[in-house]
């Protein structure tokens, strides 16, 4: 097992997919895939933390997503996401893990609001690997809000766009203590990301699985890392 940090693989990005076709090829209901796809989130999560990942950012539910069925949104929004957290997130916290949440508020329920809000809260103060899960985000979404916010400090004479930087502006992201993404993943053998982290993947390291999420091991993130290692990153140099 190598520890990812000391190759610099301080931040993995993973683009979730494949939950659906999973169930599909196995003759289950889409509910089961999404279960299971919850339950290798889960597992992947443990696994990058015992090899030193600092950060994991997973993208979970996007804006777009809620043009699916009606039955599957309810499930992934209402059962889903309010069992997980309610089972498990104590238990995360407890093991050093600290939570946050990037995406959009509108549209989400009350009670899921609450549980984000008490998992934030409670896991503030954890020096673990960070777990952030990108939930009703979407990229444009993320700089569309940036650039709103910047305007309004602008109008209000808070800052001057003639000062503006990479740094200043980042201020305005989501949680913009959150680094840039090291190594982004994407499993299922789809090759695009899906506006996810616009800003933090500018640089980022790209690799596509030719596996649904739910089949993804650790066996698999150690061949990341170890193809992370042989990447040679220039940053525009």
């Amino acid at each position: 097992m190598e520890n990812a940090s000391k190759i610099g693989l301080n931040h993995l990005g993973i683009i979730v997919d494949g939950n659906r076709r999973w169930a599909k090829e196995h003759n289950l209901p889409t509910s089961e895939g999404h279960r299971q796809g919850y339950e290798a989130l889960k597992r992947m999560a443990y696994a990058c933390k015992e090899r030193g990942i600092k950060y994991v950012s997973a993208y979970i539910f996007s804006t777009e997503n809620w043009r699916r069925s009606q039955d599957e949104v309810n499930y992934l929004l209402m059962k889903l996401f309010l069992q997980a957290f309610k089972n498990d997130m104590m238990q995360i916290i407890n093991d050093g893990f600290k939570i946050i949440f990037l995406g959009r508020r509108d549209r989400v329920g009350q009670d899921i609001l609450d549980i984000m809000d008490q998992a934030e809260k409670l896991s503030g103060d954890n020096n673990g690997t960070t777990l952030a899960l990108y939930f009703n985000y979407g990229g444009h979404a993320e700089l569309i809000d940036a650039a709103s916010h910047l305007a309004a400090d602008v109008q209000a004479g808070r800052v001057s766009l003639a000062d503006m930087t990479d740094e200043k502006f980042r201020n305005y992201l989501y949680h913009p203590e959150l680094p840039d993404i090291d190594m982004l993943v994407r499993s299922s053998g789809e090759q695009r990301i899906s506006g996810f982290a616009l800003w933090r993947i500018a640089y980022s390291e790209i690799l596509f699985l030719n596996k649904k999420w739910p089949d993804v091991t650790e066996a698999d993130l150690d061949d990341v890392i170890t193809e992370y290692s042989h990447r040679q990153r220039r940053f525009g140099k």
